[in-house]
This record gives C-alpha cells, structure tokens and sequence, in this order.
C-alpha cells in the first residue's frame, strides 16, 4: 500500500489550510456560494439538495484498516452514522456541516487521505481491478501504475482546468474487472514486444447523455506511457467543445473526428513533446512499485481443511462461499466480497459500526488491506482460506454476508433524488423494491450472474447505460418514471443497452425485471448467461415480457 512522502504530506496539509479559510469566509458571508463553488469543487465539496456533501477520495480503491476506522469515525462524528461508497470507489458522507469540512480534511490527512479531484473538471480518482495483486490472470500488479498516474496528475497545472472531468481506469489481465471501455481512457497492461510493460490504450469511452464505447487508440511502452497520455488529454484539451457543457468530454470529440482523425492529432502532440521529461526513472518506478510488493503470504496447502468443513456444515456458508470467495494467486488464499447491498439496503451504503467491523476483519485476517469495487461492494483481498469461516460470521453478525455478489440483487445504483440535486428521479426505493422481489437466493442463484444497474438521471452515475439491464430515472411532467435498457455489459465485450420501450412508473419496474428474468429462464440455453442469452435472441423477448400487463398501467 502506497505511503504518503514528505511532498504528499505537505501538498495535503496545505491545501486543509488553503480550504480551511475558504470556508472561514464563506461561512461569514465574505464570500457569496458562487465564490465559493469552484474553490469547494476542487476539494470534493457538492451542495447537494439537502446539505453539503463530501466525496473523499480512494485511491483505485486501496485502504488500510486505519483508514476505514478513521472513515468510520468521521461518519459517527460528523454525519449521520454511514457513509456511501460510489462507482468511482470513493466514498461520499451526505451530511457534513460546512464549518466541519476543515476539522474532517484535517482528520482525513492524518491517516493519508484527502478530497482533492474528487469533483472538479480535472483527472478524477483512477481506478482499476478490485483483485489487482491477487487475480490469478493479472500480468502484474496494476494499483503501482494508478499510484504513478495519481502522482502525475494531481494539480497538474495543464490539467486542473479541463473542458471536463477526465476518467481513467486501469486492469492488467484479459478479463476487464474495471469497465476500462466506459473511461475516457481505458488502459490494459500487457507485454510489449521487449517482453516488458506495454499498454493498449483505449480513448473516448463514457456514459452520461451520449454514451460512447472507448475505441483502441495505440499500444505504448511503459516509457512512453505518460508522455501518450498527456498527448491525448492535450489535443483535447486544446479542441474539445467547451461551449456545451453534454459536449465538452473527449468522447464527443473522438467520436466527430473519428479514431483515425483523433490518432493523428495526438500523434502529432506526441511528437512534439519532449518524452526523456515524462519518462518515469526506474528508480521511482521501483521506489512506488515496492509500496506494492505482495504481502509476507504463507506457504499454504492449496486445500482446507477449515473451509471445507464450514461448507459441509453450514449451507448458508457453502451459499456465500460460491457467491462472495474468489480465487486467489496464491494456493491457500482467497478473496471475500463484502456485499453492500443487503435485501432492502440502500447500495453501497455502510454504518460506521460496519466499517469498524470491516478494518477489524481487514487488519486480523487481509494484511491490514481492504478494497473498495466500482460495483459499490468492499472486498477483503487476501484471506486464508482457513479463515474464511471465521470472517463469514464476524460479517454475519455484522449484518454484512448477503451472499449475492454478482447477482441480480447486488445492484449498482445511485443516491438519486433522495440527494442528488441533479436527478429527475429517486433510484434507492426502486433498487429496494427490486431486491424485494428478486430477494429469493435460490432463485437468484438459478439466474446466476445478472448485472442490474440504476441511475436516478441521464449523468448515468449508476452506469445504466452497461447494465445486463439497466434502469434510468426520468422525469413525465413532474412524475418520476423509469427507462429499461437491455444488454448492456461493462466488460472487455463491453456494450451499450438498447432501450426496450416507454418509461414505466416506480411500482412497476420490479415486476417488469422479473418478467424479464423470468422469460430468460424459460429460453436459456443450458448454463448460457444473461447477456449471452440476449446476444443471441436480441431484446425482442425481454421486451414483450418487460410490458406484458405494462399497457393497463402506464
């Protein structure tokens, strides 16, 4: 896990001291709320429709148990009790008082974490795999490159005023377990033609209004991995649309110029750039990758004993152990899933008695490491798997082993209108009804893997445009309704939903879901997928099932 350096330290601090007079000033009228927007965006702060709210940043989703107590704490002390981890692997407290913003930055940086380009039109939080250094298929460990392109990117002084915000993600095997295609760069690491670090470097993916796939752009060498990069973000920069706000992100751009267009012009920057000064030294490299290094694991039978009694003797553990434990690269090890999206539960939230359950967990049984998933689930990534029973009760009693990760109910969605001043539609009563109905696990486990994702308005933040089905908020004449898409997938067959007819009011959606779940059961083939099932059939009888009784509602 990456530690902060003397220049970190420094950086973090002075901008809690900078931010901690801004406050001062507005809080006494100095500075009016439109002073203050821009200076509060650069440190995580939205005004949103109840109260202030703050977006602390996760770098690609890594923490320490010391910092998720201290998350926990801040919850407790200065909000009401839980936090909400987002698509971006952030977490996000609803209700922080404005004079509170300095005292909570404060006791951020004291353990390491901060605010900074959590919201803003700059380089956002990059993120990657959740199981980055423990996935059996990886090359290497990507979270050093996330940590290498934290460091660039933060306050660079090309870069902190955008057209927009600027997305990127990482992963390091074949199997994309962080929907690099969504980015607005999507980098994959594989092996160059030296046999060294290379990256297929994907542009001009995003959601939101227009939705757009990331297109390959080139494969670089690790060497030249920065020096593409701010060739990319420099031709837009300088050519992306800033006179309309749905229009100002790299996508619109790529898309109008085509690929090949958009390939010349960033190669055309590339050669002008002086790339000896934005090569990394080996010995820096070397220096942030040691931060990485795997953990003191044990050598272990791959076979236990422990977990394999757990699972003859307790089904409801054989269920979370076929649902929420994934391999390891490590014989003897696992990986858990902490599901935040309990039957009911609002997704990706968490109480601070939680988290504290969690940085327990994390520091006794992980290496004092936990991570946070774009799906809005925590992941506990190095576990022996004789102390995988142990952890599943601890998470029981904690209310916190819902044994439905990748299922229909581990739901990815967004605050909504219960918070957020942009939505036209609430999500968490309509991702809480769907639980409901779908809540059966042994019914859900026959579905299998099934990704449903919500966003309360078309800035998609709950990733509806790639959901296997996706549901967006919208808004009739001052009547929330909701828009269903199918075959959406976030993956490296990465897809947009196509939507399948008329919005429909809250109360129907989770039974139209379940028709339609239900219609992929009865035409399956074999153990075919969800989104392989509409691949192959098209959305055709999904939407006949979706608005079977819909015409005597709607």
């Amino acid at each position: 896990m990456y530690r902060y350096d003397e220049f970190d330290t420094a950086l973090v601090r002075e901008r809690v001291a900078e931010f901690a007079d801004q406050v001062a000033r507005r809080a006494s009228g100095a500075l009016t709320e439109d002073e203050f927007k821009p200076l509060r965006l650069m440190n995580g702060v939205y005004l949103q429709l109840h109260a202030y709210m703050l977006r602390v940043a996760v770098p690609y989703g890594t923490m320490s148990s010391a910092q998720m107590r201290r998350l926990a704490h801040i919850a407790r002390t200065y909000d009401k009790g839980y936090g909400h981890f987002t698509t971006r692997t952030n977490i996000q407290y609803n209700w922080p008082a404005l004079t509170d913003l300095p005292a909570i930055l404060t006791e951020l940086a004291e353990v390491e974490m901060h605010a900074i380009q959590t919201s803003g039109n700059c380089i956002r939080n990059v993120t990657t795999d959740v199981f980055a250094g423990a996935a059996d298929d990886e090359i290497e460990d990507p979270r050093p490159w996330c940590e290498i392109l934290r460091q660039w990117s933060t306050i660079h002084p090309e870069f902190s005023f955008l057209p927009r915000k600027f997305k990127i993600a990482v992963i390091a095997s074949e199997t994309d377990r962080a929907a690099i295609r969504t980015h607005d760069v999507g980098l994959q690491i594989v092996r160059g033609d030296d046999g060294g670090t290379a990256f297929r470097v994907f542009v001009g993916g995003g959601q939101g209004r227009l939705p757009h796939i990331a297109q390959e752009i080139a494969t670089v060498p690790a060497a030249d991995l920065l020096a593409y990069l701010t060739a990319i973000i420099r031709a837009w920069n300088l050519e992306g649309r800033r006179d309309n706000i749905h229009k100002a992100r790299i996508k619109i751009l790529v898309a109008s110029l085509g690929i090949e267009a958009f390939r010349q012009k960033v190669e055309a920057h590339f050669a002008t750039l002086r790339r000896e000064d934005l090569r990394i030294p080996d010995a820096e490299r070397d220096r942030i990758t040691a931060y990485f290094a795997p953990p003191p694991f044990a050598q272990l039978d791959p076979k236990s004993a422990a977990f394999d009694r757990a699972l003859l003797g307790d089904p409801d553990f054989g269920r979370f152990a076929r649902n929420n434990v994934r391999r390891h690269r490590t014989p003897g090890y696992a990986s858990v899933v902490i599901s935040l999206k309990p039957i009911d539960g609002v997704p990706g939230d968490i109480t601070d008695a939680q988290m504290e359950v969690v940085a327990d967990l994390a520091e006794r049984f992980s290496f004092d490491e936990v991570r946070a998933a774009y799906e809005q689930n925590l992941v506990l990534p190095h576990v022996r798997l004789d102390d995988v029973p142990t952890v599943w009760r601890a998470l029981l009693d904690a209310g916190l082993a819902t044994a439905n990760a990748d299922l229909v109910t581990d739901i990815i969605a967004c605050p909504g209108l219960d918070y957020c001043s942009l939505a036209n539609a609430r999500s968490i009563p309509v991702a809480q009804a769907l639980s409901r109905q779908l809540a059966d696990l042994d019914w859900q486990e026959k579905v299998g893997p099934v990704r449903i994702n919500m966003s309360g308005c078309i800035n998609a933040c709950g990733h509806h445009h790639v959901g296997h089905i996706g549901v967006l908020g919208v808004d009739r004449k001052g009547e929330e309704y909701y828009q269903i898409t199918v075959g959406g997938s976030p993956d490296e067959q990465a897809s947009l939903g196509e939507i399948v007819g008329k919005s429909l009011p809250s109360a129907e959606v989770a039974p139209a879901i379940a028709r339609a779940l239900d219609r992929y059961l009865e035409i399956r083939q074999g153990d075919e997928r969800f989104i392989d099932t509409v691949r192959r059939v098209g959305a055709d009888p999904f939407r006949d099932a979706i608005y079977e009784t819909a015409d005597a509602v709607a």
